[in-house]
């Protein structure tokens, strides 16, 4: 495995340094990241947000194992992601890392239960009864346990992406759009399980998204733009960030 290089100083949870993430070849090639260096530090909500295009979901995706930079290093709880061989990597992605996708990704066949169990069945482990009954009555799924994915709405089925990313309670949360399929007040309740869960047990969250709102919940957001980060900001509210966002797409 490679030496890490340095991270940023004071993080610990996940980085990527120097990290560049270019898609295609020669004259079609678009550099979706482009020398980017931003770390997360343990227990911190940090949001992430910029314009179309400006590499939010491609970041998300490099701390998440999900796919590797073309140069630089991703770091999570110290180790280069790089380094990893893929068992390595497919088991701290098992239990260390949980992802909420855009588009949930639910296994079709199986009940909004089973999805949620399904990691934990993966690594041959029970759910913590009371925290998945936590989960459960937070995320207003009671009752709806045994339908499979298509009988749920699209907000249904986010509440199950999000419970199903937080049932091994991972040390490192990646959230894309979560309350994108949500209404308001459902929204709400789910940053403030989000920003409880961080608090009360030290997990690190990574949020990308769009709404000024969602944002406020976090304790830091950062602005991408054009594959760079740009700014960043430390007790958000969604007054400043809708300026700041204004700013980057004038």
């Amino acid at each position: 495995m490679r030496a890490p290089v340095a991270a940023p100083a004071g993080i610990t949870a996940a980085a990527a340094v120097h990290v560049s993430k270019v898609y295609g070849h020669g004259g079609a090639a678009v550099a979706a990241l482009d020398d980017v260096t931003v770390g997360f530090q343990a227990g911190t909500f940090t949001a992430v947000m910029g314009p179309s295009g400006s590499g939010k979901s491609t970041l998300l995706h490099l701390l998440g194992g999900l796919d590797t930079p073309t140069s630089g290093q991703v770091q999570v709880e110290g180790r280069d992601l790089g380094g990893a061989g893929q068992k390595a990597l497919t088991l701290l992605r098992r239990d260390r890392i949980g992802v909420v996708f855009q588009a949930y990704n639910l296994l079709p066949t199986l009940t909004a239960d089973e999805n949620i169990r399904l990691p934990l069945a993966l690594a041959g482990r029970r759910p913590d009864p009371s925290w998945l009954e936590h989960l459960v009555a937070s995320l207003g799924l009671a009752g709806r346990l045994d339908r499979r994915p298509a009988e749920l709405s699209s907000g249904q089925q986010q509440r199950v992406a999000v419970a199903r990313a937080l049932v091994t309670r991972p040390a490192l949360l990646l959230a894309d759009e979560p309350t994108g399929a949500l209404d308001s007040a459902t929204g709400t309740e789910l940053l403030t399980l989000l920003r409880a869960t961080c608090r009360g047990t030290g997990q690190t969250i990574v949020m990308v998204t769009h709404d000024p709102s969602a944002a406020s919940f976090a304790d830091r957001v950062v602005f991408l733009s054009d594959g760079h980060v740009v700014d960043e900001m430390r007790d958000p509210t969604s007054e400043r960030v809708l300026d700041r966002l204004k700013s980057l797409e004038a």
